[in-house]
């Protein structure tokens, strides 16, 4: 085995403690939008773990909110406890966002302050929020952000991976199946030329499966790296192949949060082999169908992956029979 790991934590003090944090670090000044006691929508990034990350700024916003829309109201009543924050909670997540965001333009449309948060990072990301936000957007109310810890940033630069360009996938989907269709997928845009480190979040007792599938669909020598725990005080960032990585964690199955990464596909990734080259090849003797196997068997690919692609290049003018 040869992953590595690293581990840190750490502590600061400002000493620049009593200076106000609010003055705006140009000579722009603040705009309206920007002011944390204006009507509007503030979206506000909370601690991934530690709550010394925290801004005063962040607790400024959340204090002068009229309301604050939580993911859960009781991980947010800690950080609002911890900050001395006494303010009205509602609940705002994925099985009721729909429904409320209606009544809730209504509100800002009203004049309400009104602050959106997740259990941890940044609003929005993984999280609810987008609904919302969509909304006061298509409704012109004012919208601002106040930004702070995100996991997914976090770990990118702690990795050693070539930090742009970069994509944030999200959360892969739970069943293996579909995971590994939507890695095929990701493999397929690699061929046709996405070059950037890929970032995902994982629940810990999936992650094994999750490193198997990518090590299937990606190679086993993709490098590859877990972070876990970050900001908190077992943080932990372990680094090697796909393949070092999955066999590590079937042996020793991790917990708390996890963020994953995938270093970018080799420059000679998209040689002989490549998806489109060996589309294209095939289309010029085959039916859109039958090329779309071939390819399919020959690369490793999904057959409805490679389908929809040998669709658009044949739609492109290429030579394909019927």
């Amino acid at each position: 085995m040869h992953a590595s790991s690293s581990r840190s934590s750490s502590s600061s003090t400002r000493p620049d403690a009593q200076h106000d944090q609010t003055a705006p670090l140009n000579s722009e000044g603040e705009s309206r939008s920007h002011v944390p006691s204006s009507p509007g929508l503030t979206l506000v990034a909370t601690p991934i773990g530690n709550l010394g990350d925290f801004s005063p700024r962040g607790a400024l916003a959340l204090a002068q909110a009229d309301l604050v829309l939580c993911e859960d109201t009781r991980t947010t009543a800690r950080l609002l406890s911890d900050r001395g924050i006494s303010v009205r909670t509602e609940a705002l997540h994925e099985h009721n966002e729909r429904q409320r965001v209606p009544a809730l333009i209504e509100r800002l449309k009203a004049g309400a302050r009104i602050a959106l948060v997740s259990d941890a990072g940044m609003p929005l990301m993984s999280d609810p929020g987008f609904r919302l936000v969509r909304a006061a957007i298509d409704a012109d109310l004012p919208i601002t952000v106040v930004p702070g810890p995100n996991a997914a940033l976090c770990a990118l630069v702690l990795s050693g991976l070539p930090p742009h360009p970069y994509l944030f996938v999200g959360f892969p989907p739970p069943r293996s199946a579909a995971r590994k269709e939507a890695f095929a997928q990701l493999h397929a845009a690699e061929r046709a030329g996405l070059n950037a480190t890929l970032i995902w979040h994982e629940a810990p007792h999936r992650l094994a499966e999750t490193l198997a599938d990518m090590a299937t669909i990606f190679g086993t020598d993709r490098p590859a790296v877990v972070a876990r725990e970050l900001t908190k005080r077992f943080e932990e960032v372990r680094r090697g192949t796909a393949g070092e990585l999955a066999a590590l964690y079937a042996e020793s199955p991790p917990r708390g949060e996890i963020t994953l990464l995938l270093g970018p596909a080799p420059q000679d990734d998209s040689a002989a082999d490549d998806l489109d080259t060996t589309l294209r090849s095939l289309l010029r003797t085959h039916s859109v169908k039958d090329a779309a196997a071939l390819a399919a068997a020959a690369i490793g690919l999904p057959k409805r992956t490679v389908y929809a692609r040998a669709l658009e290049l044949a739609a492109d003018g290429e030579n394909a029979q019927p």
